[in-house]
């Protein structure tokens, strides 16, 4: 079992900045590669970025620009840094946990999920 626990979101002006954070405890935090999907009000929860349990390998969604996840294994924390947001990027941001060796794109290759953390971009 892994509990994660987002934070970092907020209100933001467009072309603002935001760093999520996401606090991992539980088993090994280095054991997961770990993933960012958001979900924004009555649409389907889509990926934005990952990276690999070493941190070595990074995937971001095509359309999303201005992402950069990272991660610090010594703190059991993965970070999202999202820069010159639009209020198109209005959504709840969930990070999640996946045991899987490669860096998992699909929801379903992911076991552990936060609660969430609500960013709100305005013109």
């Amino acid at each position: 079992q892994v509990q994660l626990v987002e934070s970092g979101g907020g209100l933001v002006q467009a072309g603002g900045s935001l760093r999520l954070s996401c606090a991992a405890s539980g088993r090994t935090f280095s054991s997961y590669a770990m993933g960012w999907f958001r979900q924004a009000p009555g649409k389907e929860r889509e990926f934005v970025a990952a990276i690999s349990k070493t941190g070595v390998v990074k995937r971001y969604e095509d359309s999303v620009q201005g992402r950069f996840i990272s991660r610090d294994n010594a703190k059991n924390t993965v970070y999202l840094q999202m820069n010159s947001l639009k209020p198109e990027d209005t959504a709840v941001y969930y990070c999640a946990a996946s045991d899987r060796a490669t860096v998992p794109l699909l929801r379903s290759e992911y076991t552990y999920w936060g609660q969430g953390t609500q960013v709100t971009v305005y013109s």
